[in-house]
This record gives structure tokens, C-alpha cells and sequence, in this order.
């Protein structure tokens, strides 16, 4: 992570308490957890009062560390993105967003309704300025490292304007969190050769081919295979394409896990060598956790958002809330505003393409 001027200021985190399968109690856990790991951060809390107050009164470690901010209503996760915009009035996650708008938090965490999410955040918070739609960006762990793989969730469809926007997007995020000068930059695709992939892929390929003065290095194509292998620092997707990519991960970390513990209970001789190979599993298991990577970035909007999985437990909403930590000591809305000025006119406006119309992909 590129170093960052220290903050002078208490750092304030803005949680919508309701958002989510398991809230509010994996919200509350997961302050729990990223309090200890962050002393000094303080957290307002969006949600019903009465419950907050009840939950919170049983933990002597949140005392002096959470301030409960009345909201009535909660967007339900199966709730319409348009219903909730049109609703939004006192809900957990707009009152949430609004205390970023008003600089009293420096961002929101929510693992809510994800459409949701994205539509009230752009309501509220309003896009940087030359962003034509927002993506949401996620750090994804690879033989190298991390790979910044973005749109994984905030549209369901994209065209190559979109696709281009996502990549300039990407690359300035990449530049914050890698400290990378010139990024490498792909368009994921379903094969590396110039011909394949549909016209929107097609055309932000050529747009970015043909472009000149870009802080970025565009490779082209990569394939699925490619995001985990680490062969580029930003793979660029639409968000229905990223976010099945982002599940279908997590479910087979998850199915390697299974397979592991099953073959490492089939005999003995298998359990001793478990026994004496316990620290490099252990480390293994950490590395292929979800829950230690969970969290996405909404990139393009006046504001930091961060969006943790709706159905993550408390140390999974604590990694959400270490990022939205890290993002806010890097300033990265602004860095990327910067980083976004006079890029436009380095592009070549790419040829229109179909978008599938539809809201959020999760």
C-alpha cells in the first residue's frame, strides 16, 4: 500500500447496522473485531435504536466506541433498487451514506442489498465527475499477490464506454493500493485472441489500443483462468460476468477446504501428517478464507463505500471494515479524481455496443 499523510482527526466509520443476512449481530461482531485491530476508530451506527442499544449494552467492548444513529427503516436484500431510491428516507443504509456526504465519516459500510447500495450511493453521493456509471472493485488474491479485478456486482450490464470507464477506474486504484506507476490492464474475455468476445469488449479493446498518454499498460485480452494467476494488476469486466467470477472463487476455495479436511480425516497416518504439517495448513487456511478478502470498493462516486458480501459473518464484515480503513488513510476518492483528470481526452470515444438493461448483478 503507497504511503499516505497521517490524519491528525479521529477516523470515523459510517455502518449501516441492518444491511445483510446475519445483521445486525455479524455487524456488531465485526466492529468488535476491527476495534481491537484499529484502536481509535469510532463508529456511527445506522439501525433501530431500541435493539442497537439492547445488543450493544451486553458489550463492554463497544462502550465509548459506537454512536447509534435512529433509523427506522431497512432496505430489504430481495428489495428493488428503484423501490428503495424512492423509499430511502430514513432508511439504515441512505442515513448511513449521508453521514459520508456530510463529511461526518470518511466512509460507509454496508453489506446490504448491493443494487440498493449502488443507487442510493449514487443518489446520495453523486459520481466523479466524467464517470458515466460506478463499478464496484475487488482486491483478488493470486499466486502474486492481489489482482484489482472490477465491475464485480454494480451493473448488470456494460457497453465498451462503461468497459473503459472501468479500466481508467482500475488503474488509479491499482496505482493507490499497488503503488504501482503503469498498471497492467486486461479486459477479461473468453479467449486471448483479438477476434473473439462480443462488441462491447471488442470496442473498449480498440478504445484503449488506440489510445496515447494513458497511466496505464493495456495487454488485451485474458482469460478466467488468468484473474487468479496473476498475470495483470487489473482485469476488467462487466459486473454480471465479475460477480459470478467472484462466487464461483469463493465457492471452490471453499470445496478445496471440504476436500483438504475430508482427505486429512481418512486415516491415521493422514492425521499425524496433519499434525505435524498444522502451522503450513493453518497458513493455508487463512489464505484461502473468503472472509479475509471480503469487501468491494465502489469506485466513481464522491464518497467511499464499501460493499462486505451480505451473507459474511463478523470477521468476514471486519475485513470489509479494514478496507474501508485503508481506503480512507489513502484518500482515495480524491487521488483517483486526480489520477482521472485529462484521461478522457486521451481516449478515442469507442464504437456504441448493446448493454443488457438491468439493475445490480447481487
Amino acid at each position: 500500500m503507497a504511503d499516505a499523510a497521517p490524519r491528525t482527526n479521529p477516523l470515523v466509520l459510517s455502518i449501516d447496522a441492518m444491511g445483510g443476512d446475519r445483521a445486525p449481530g455479524a455487524v456488531l461482531d465485526g466492529i468488535d473485531i476491527a476495534r481491537v485491530r484499529h484502536p481509535g476508530v469510532r463508529f456511527l451506527l445506522h439501525g433501530p435504536q431500541g435493539e442497537l442499544e439492547r445488543l450493544i449494552a451486553g458489550e463492554a467492548g463497544l462502550q465509548g466506541v459506537v454512536e447509534i444513529r435512529h433509523a427506522a427503516n431497512v432496505v430489504a436484500m430481495d428489495e428493488k433498487p428503484s423501490q428503495a431510491l424512492r423509499r430511502r428516507a430514513d432508511t439504515s443504509m441512505s442515513n448511513a451514506l449521508d453521514s459520508v456526504k456530510n463529511g461526518e465519516a470518511a466512509a460507509c459500510v454496508s453489506a446490504g442489498n448491493t443494487g440498493a447500495l449502488m443507487a442510493i450511493a449514487q443518489f446520495n453521493l453523486r459520481r466523479i465527475e466524467g464517470i458515466r456509471r460506478p463499478a464496484i472493485a475487488a482486491l483478488w488474491p493470486t499466486m502474486h499477490g492481489q489482482t484489482v479485478v472490477l465491475d464485480v456486482g454494480a451493473n448488470a450490464g456494460s457497453d465498451a464506454r462503461h468497459l473503459v470507464d472501468f479500466a481508467v477506474m482500475g488503474a488509479a486504484y491499482a496505482r493507490v493500493v499497488f503503488g504501482l506507476e503503469r498498471p497492467l490492464v486486461a479486459l477479461l474475455n473468453i479467449g486471448a485472441e483479438e477476434m473473439k468476445g462480443n462488441d462491447a469488449v471488442k470496442g473498449a479493446a480498440q478504445a484503449l489500443r488506440e489510445a496515447t498518454g494513458l497511466p496505464m499498460s493495456f495487454q488485451g485480452f485474458v482469460e478466467g483462468d488468468d484473474i487468479s494467476a496473476g498475470t495483470v494488476d487489473v482485469v476488467v469486466t462487466d459486473g454480471y460476468t465479475g460477480n459470478i467470477a467472484l462466487k464461483a472463487a469463493e465457492g471452490t476455495a471453499k470445496l478445496i477446504q471440504h476436500y483438504l479436511k475430508e482427505a486429512l480425516k481418512r486415516s491415521w497416518m493422514s492425521m499425524l501428517g496433519a499434525a505435524i504439517a498444522s502451522g503450513a495448513f493453518r497458513i493455508l487456511k487463512i489464505r484461502m478464507d473468503p472472509r479475509s478478502v471480503n469487501g468491494g470498493v465502489f469506485l466513481g462516486l464522491n464518497g467511499i463505500v464499501v460493499k462486505s458480501h451480505g451473507g459474511a459473518d463478523g470477521l468476514g464484515f471486519a475485513s470489509a471494515i479494514d478496507l474501508a480503513i485503508d481506503m480512507a488513510k489513502q484518500n482515495i476518492v480524491q487521488r483517483i479524481a486526480d489520477g482521472l483528470k485529462g484521461v478522457s481526452a486521451a481516449l478515442p470515444v469507442p464504437a456504441e455496443s448493446a448493454v443488457v438493461e438491468g439493475e445490480a448483478a447481487e
